[in-house]
């Protein structure tokens, strides 16, 4: 099948609003990998500080979903957004936002680009994260729990682990339905940073932490919400010809940004129809096509809970149609 159509910003944008669009700061995303690591940082510092169950919780969610956001900021850096320099944004993007949570830039970037190109289309490599939705409630509830307990997490990495002993069998680019990269130099490379991150932790007085916090959101929070930004991105959307209708822009609270969509990433729609954009341009696209009327064309939901109770509308749709 022929790659998606690609819409022409000159038919939408005149040329003062694309060249604001497209502007990008070098310390803009910076800015944006320190707050990842900053926030992370706090979390820790907050259960370490003030040892109790709440904030114990609130440090696992705050820092699982600024693990999230060192996965969308390394996808920035696969479409060279992070920094106006080729050199620091590959480095920043590997080093600091992909490595540190198991993914890889190199192997992410040639999977997402095809993403891209074949949007909702069969030759789309996330197709099958989509796909199947809605689902029952019941359903989604069975991969909520497997998340939350860590089942996942186990399923994702721990073959990764048990490769680094077996005889080398090829190297798979992505682990599915993750961005967690596979290998054996991706999965050591994982294990020492992360090895770095606990001997900091340590030195800080916080090496109980690494594990309470950082692994254990990593292990839990961070396959729940990434999740929840697979569905809410594409699930239910439209594989017609149309690119505004193959995506979803969510429109997130304060609560939905903290603890689910890091760094704009709720405004996807925006994002596939031009995906060149820096992130932190995105709610001005959003704006803008809001002004020129062309919202109507696209899927827009007013918050995560009305995109989950879609995905899980099968069920429902069921129950009324049987009476």
């Amino acid at each position: 099948m022929p790659a998606v159509s690609r819409i022409d910003p000159k038919t939408i944008f005149t040329p003062e609003e694309w060249r604001r669009l497209t502007s990008r700061t070098p310390w803009r995303g910076l800015w944006l990998v320190l707050h990842a690591w900053g926030t992370i940082a706090a979390s820790i510092a907050l259960v370490t500080m003030w040892p109790n169950p709440l904030t114990w919780l609130v440090a696992v969610m705050l820092a699982g979903t600024r693990q999230l956001g060192l996965a969308i900021l390394m996808h920035e850096a696969a479409h060279g957004g992070l920094h106006t320099d080729k050199t620091l944004n590959e480095w920043i993007g590997q080093w600091l936002c992909a490595v540190p949570v198991g993914a890889d830039l190199s192997s992410y970037r040639s999977y997402h680009l095809q993403h891209h190109r074949f949007t909702q289309q069969p030759e789309d490599p996330d197709l099958s994260l989509s796909a199947p939705f809605p689902v029952t409630t019941d359903s989604y509830r069975r991969k909520a729990v497997r998340d939350l307990t860590g089942q996942t997490f186990v399923k994702q990495r721990l073959p990764l682990l048990l490769a680094l002993f077996k005889p080398a069998e090829g190297d798979a680019s992505i682990a599915h339905e993750s961005f967690v990269s596979a290998g054996k130099d991706k999965t050591v490379r994982f294990l020492v940073v992360n090895a770095l991150l606990f001997l900091l932790c340590w030195l800080a007085g916080a090496g109980v932490w690494f594990v309470g916090v950082w692994l254990l959101a990593m292990a839990t929070w961070l396959p729940f919400v990434t999740r929840i930004r697979n569905i809410a991105e594409h699930a239910c959307t439209s594989t017609g010809e149309d690119p505004f209708s193959h995506a979803r822009t969510t429109l997130a609270n304060p609560i939905e940004r903290a603890l689910i969509a890091p760094y704009w990433v709720n405004y996807h729609a925006e994002h596939h129809l031009f995906m060149y954009l820096p992130c932190y341009r995105l709610p001005d696209a959003h704006r803008l096509l809001v002004e020129k009327g062309l919202i109507k064309r696209m899927e827009v939901r007013p918050g995560y809970l009305e995109v989950m109770r879609l995905a899980t509308s099968r069920q429902r749709a069921a129950s009324t149609a049987s009476g």
